[in-house]
């Protein structure tokens, strides 16, 4: 009796120690990061290296702004394409799908999740691009502002950037969803119907508001998947180092800032300081968004508890 409550006590503390050392690995990184960083931290004040917009290394000038919102953009433009086809097919999924063709479509969902990023970023220059250039003079002459475009576009942009990103975050949102959908208590949707309430509105009323906290952890972990994005995205959007007035602009986030420079020039005073500022500032910007979505998840459930 001994040896197992032995045994028990050992194991409890193994995964004790490794809960903590997994989140200590989070501070150890930031700490390692604003270490390599400190050289151009003290050269440079934060401000003009937040809000600059000139990128010239060899020149001396690091301007992190275009980066910033060439990040923020592609980001929330992939989320404005992904969040309401995802939760729409997720509840067609759960809510009117047959057996069968549940069966057959959610395994190609998850699939999708596991292609490599590389391939839907060649997917984006055969298709995407090609569409967009196409596109970009016809909805250009417009005059919609942030549509505008250029009739010498080339389709690499922050739209193109946006539409493979939401692909790729599709399989996350909509696998999460639809358990989450699924797991709601058929009890709720009976009281519902019971009232006479249509299926939509059952669906609408009460589906979705019990389901309410398992969508928003859906959306944060596809917005997580997307912000942090590199390969895919480094090879539609374009990589110019300037604000974009338009989604038909060419933006260079910056996970393909960091992919595309760090290891190359690092006799440049600062560079290697610079790029891993910005992995840090990546770094931050991803947990505050995360720490926001989590307060906003507990306030949701809160509310629900109480209404």
């Amino acid at each position: 009796m001994r040896v197992r409550q032995l045994k028990d006590l050992l194991a409890g503390r193994l995964m004790i120690a490794f809960a903590i050392f997994s989140s200590l690995l989070v501070f150890l990184i930031a700490i390692a990061l604003y270490w390599r960083s400190k050289p151009i931290l003290e050269a440079k004040s934060l401000s003009d290296l937040l809000l600059g917009s000139t990128w010239l290394p060899f020149q001396g000038e690091f301007g992190f702004y275009p980066f910033i919102l060439g990040t923020l953009y592609v980001t929330i433009l992939a989320m404005i394409f992904a969040v309401p086809l995802s939760i729409l097919s997720a509840i067609y999924l759960a809510e009117y799908a047959h057996e069968n063709l549940r069966e057959k479509v959610l395994p190609l969902i998850d699939l999708l999740a596991g292609i490599p990023p590389v391939v839907y970023g060649v997917f984006g220059v055969l298709a995407i691009v090609p569409l967009v250039e196409y596109i970009a003079p016809v909805i250009g002459k417009l005059g919609i502002p942030f549509l505008r475009a250029e009739s010498y576009s080339t389709g690499f942009s922050l739209l193109a950037g946006g539409i493979v990103l939401a692909i790729m975050v599709f399989p996350i949102i909509i696998s999460i969803s639809h358990e989450v959908f699924r797991a709601v208590p058929s009890e709720i949707r009976d009281a519902s119907l019971s009232l006479g309430a249509t299926k939509w509105q059952t669906i609408k009323h009460a589906v979705i508001r019990t389901a309410l906290p398992g969508i928003a952890a859906a959306i944060i972990l596809g917005f997580s998947r997307a912000f942090g994005e590199t390969m895919a995205v480094l090879m539609v959007v374009g990589n110019v180092p300037s604000v974009p007035k338009s989604v038909f602009d060419p933006a260079y986030p910056m996970p393909a800032l960091i992919a595309n420079n760090y290891g190359e020039m690092m006799s440049i005073p600062l560079y290697d300081s610079a790029l891993l500022l910005a992995a840090l500032i990546l770094m931050l910007v991803i947990l505050l968004f995360t720490l926001a979505a989590r307060l906003v998840l507990i306030r949701i459930e809160r509310s629900m508890a109480h209404g």
